[in-house]
């Protein structure tokens, strides 16, 4: 059985940082593509980055690019999304998914960002 479980968000102020890691188990972690997105409240949910298998190519939206940084260890079967210059706009609940696919199949709980002073 696929299981995601995010952690490490919380309350940051503006222009903080913040680290996301993504744990999984149930499938071979080293051999998909993983996407990080969100969710903020009111909205669709939303694509971020994503990261091939060997962690040597990545994919970042517009809203994101040169602020995030999507990481994997395979070794430790964990995605992580590195959050520089946050702004009050990325506050929503960040998610972790399997390939490249908007909707994050395989989802978990996520883990709630919230940017304000």
């Amino acid at each position: 059985e696929v299981r995601l479980v995010e952690s490490g968000g919380g309350l940051v102020q503006p222009g903080g940082s913040l680290r996301l890691s993504c744990a999984a188990s149930g499938f071979t972690f080293s051999g998909i593509d993983m996407s990080w997105g969100r969710q903020a409240p009111g909205k669709g949910l939303e694509r971020l980055a994503t990261c091939n298998s060997r962690g040597d190519s990545s994919y970042y939206a517009d809203s994101v690019k040169g602020r995030f940084t999507i990481s994997r260890d395979n070794a430790k079967n964990t995605l992580y999304l590195q959050m520089d210059k946050l702004k009050t706009e990325d506050t929503a609940v960040y998610y972790c998914g399997l390939g490249s696919v908007s909707s994050l199949p395989g989802r978990g709980q996520g883990t709630q960002v919230t940017v304000s002073s």
